[in-house]
């Protein structure tokens, strides 16, 4: 996954894969619908040129159709994985992490400012309605530019230095967004996990809007269903993300049935999808997706029992004995994929913390490199994580075009006499009676750590950490609590150092936004109020005093104003170099792996592969609409 994802950035780019398919085959799931009336030809329903999935150049086979995947989700808006895994984008990734034109037919970038989006005529939405520039139309007007709909603004993938594009509909299949200056995060948006969404089923949504539908009808649904007010109503008509209203048009492969509060949810082939294979078949293949709810606690026994057939949500390393053990009774296949975080698990100083001598500790780069040198990371991999990953700081991977050695090793070996001797040189010389280190004001120099007591992972992680400490005079406490608390005290800065993952996106290369290297979101542990900052431009939160931050905001900023791949590429490298030296985050291991079960009769499922958020989707980019079953 190492390639390069700079081409949009050209002057002038047209992307457009002109592949073209044999005669159209309809999937006999629904011959019954078309032979009936209730549906349209597939001739009909597809639009006139369908993207198509070259499946012989991906290594895959050409499936066949029919079967129900099972998936064991924890929560009910894990719903929203149907967005994650379907990966219906206007602008995609793929497997080798380049961009493309998916939803749409082509696009084309000027001077990095100017983006002009092509949809593919005749393309449909899931009830066969029109798929045209209205529907972005309508999003922009009604919903992103409307300050009821969206009082907080538009997304900040909308705005350059503050400002957002000039919106056009240039005809009914083509739109344009235009900025004064370049929009380097555009498109890595609108490719994301849970991507920059540009267009709404106006046809079907409009009719909630109080500037379009009828007014007493709406006020009429807003008293039936107790809700604040037509916003309330709209918003509540238009979670496309979660994908839990049965009655919202979708692009997806697959579409939902049910309703919630359930406990299963069944979502079944969008019979307007807009690929198809190179012999004509429509995707998906796999006519169902059968969704069950459980305690997260309880899915890797259920996962284990053969209730799942493709499975890596809420699945851990530390379950993979146990889930080998059913692989010929229950006929799966564990598999091992690599995470891509910059660190399995990391610490964080708060370097926001509101105590004025922790801060002032925390703030000390000798204090975060001490409390680095001082972890055994070596031993930690041994016990936790059986050898198998690599021990280093919270960084890019060997994957990723930027990866140096020198940022996963700086500061990151085991050496406890630098370790002291750095703490001692702060004049943290006194100790007590247990040799713990006095504090400037006589207090021992004792770290609580918090943790969203979601992993056992971590505590096992956190215990090697407290033992190794204390040889440094250092000592650990663990503070479990819930992820929304555990969130509010961060930000509070009433926590002083908690554990969490590395950075999400291990695997960069250099037109990747560097935006998690810099202050830029309040839910950034190690600067919470100086991330706000960065998210509101400079109306909440803190600014950042610290010269290195504040080189990091800057080298942000200039990487969203670079004009060349090898700008960016060096803004990277510089930011990277100072994360590799201060130590924000304190990186513990990375490249571990990630058990994924897949059921031994479903095809096109990579034996080995990245397990990502970002980028990636976790299966997205291997585009699940053709992965099939076979008959054994």
């Amino acid at each position: 996954m190492r390639a390069a994802l700079g081409a949009w950035l050209a002057a002038l780019i047209l992307f457009a894969y002109p592949v073209s398919a044999a005669k159209l085959i309809e999937a006999p799931s629904l011959v019954s619908r078309v032979e009936a009336g209730d549906l349209p030809p597939i001739e009909k329903r597809v639009p006139e040129e369908p993207s198509i999935v070259d499946l012989a150049s991906a290594g895959k086979e050409p499936g066949r159709y029919g079967g129900e995947l099972r998936l064991l989700m924890g929560k009910q808006k894990d719903t929203r994985m149907m967005t994650v895994y379907g990966y219906a984008r206007l602008i995609a990734l793929d497997d080798k992490v380049r961009f493309y034109p998916d939803i749409l037919k082509k696009y084309e970038v000027r001077e990095g400012r100017e983006f002009t989006f092509y949809l593919r005529p005749g393309h449909k939405w899931s009830d066969g309605q029109p798929f045209t520039a209205e529907d972005f139309r309508y999003y922009w007007e009604a919903i992103a530019t409307n300050e009821k709909m969206s009082p907080r603004g538009m997304s900040k993938a909308l705005l350059v230095n503050g400002k957002p594009p000039t919106f056009e509909v240039i005809d009914e299949t083509t739109v344009r967004y235009t900025w004064q200056t370049p929009n380097r995060e555009f498109i890595p948006a609108i490719a994301g996990a849970r991507p920059l969404q540009l267009y709404r089923p106006s046809h079907y949504l409009k009719q909630f809007h109080i500037e379009y539908g009828d007014v007493k009808k709406i006020e009429a649904l807003v008293k039936s269903e107790r809700k604040r007010d037509w916003v309330e109503l709209h918003s509540s008509r238009d979670r496309w993300y979660r994908m839990d209203n049965p009655a919202l048009p979708t692009l997806q492969p697959w579409l939902n049935t049910t309703r919630p509060p359930s406990v299963r949810f069944v979502f079944t082939r969008n019979p307007f999808y807009y690929r198809v294979d190179t012999s004509g078949r429509q995707l998906p293949y796999i006519d169902k997706v059968a969704m069950t709810l459980g305690g997260t606690k309880v899915i890797p026994a259920k996962t284990g029992s053969g209730e799942s057939d493709l499975q890596g949500r809420y699945l851990r390393l530390d379950h993979y004995t146990f889930l080998k053990e059913g692989e010929q009774r229950y006929d799966y296949t564990v598999r091992l994929w690599k995470r891509s975080q910059g660190a399995h698990i990391a610490l964080y100083p708060n370097l926001n913390a509101a105590d004025p001598q922790w801060r002032k500790l925390l703030r000390d780069a000798r204090f975060r490199r001490a409390l680095s040198l001082a972890i055994n990371r070596r031993e930690i991999n041994q016990v936790v994580y059986y050898g198998l990953a690599r021990e280093g700081n919270n960084t890019v991977l060997p994957a990723s075009p930027l990866y140096r050695p020198r940022l996963q090793s700086a500061w990151a070996q085991f050496d406890l006499k630098t370790a002291n001797e750095l703490l001692d040189g702060m004049g943290l010389t006194r100790r007590d009676k247990d040799g713990v280190r006095l504090m400037q004001n006589g207090q021992p120099l004792i770290i609580p750590v918090d943790t969203a007591g979601e992993s056992t992972i971590q505590v096992d992680v956190l215990e090697l950490i407290h033992d190794s400490w204390l040889k440094a005079g250092v000592k650990l406490i663990t503070r479990p609590s819930q992820r929304e608390v555990f969130r509010q005290r961060i930000l509070a800065g009433t926590t002083i150092m908690s554990v969490w993952s590395g950075i999400s996106n291990g695997i960069p290369s250099a037109s990747m936004s560097p935006g998690e290297l810099a202050p830029t979101s309040k839910y950034q542990l190690q600067w919470p109020k100086w991330g706000y900052w960065g998210q509101t431009s400079g109306k909440m939160g803190e600014p950042p005093v610290l010269p290195a931050v504040k080189r990091l905001v800057e080298l942000h900023r200039a990487w969203l104003r670079a004009a060349s791949i090898a700008e960016q590429e060096k803004i990277w490298r510089e930011m990277l170099d100072i994360h590799a030296d201060q130590i924000f985050s304190i990186g513990i291991v990375n490249a571990t792996l990630q058990p994924v079960l897949v059921n031994n009769r479903l095809r096109n499922v990579p034996a080995e592969a990245f397990y990502s958020w970002s980028p990636g989707a976790y299966f997205g980019v291997h585009k699940p609409d053709t992965f099939w079953y076979a008959s054994r």
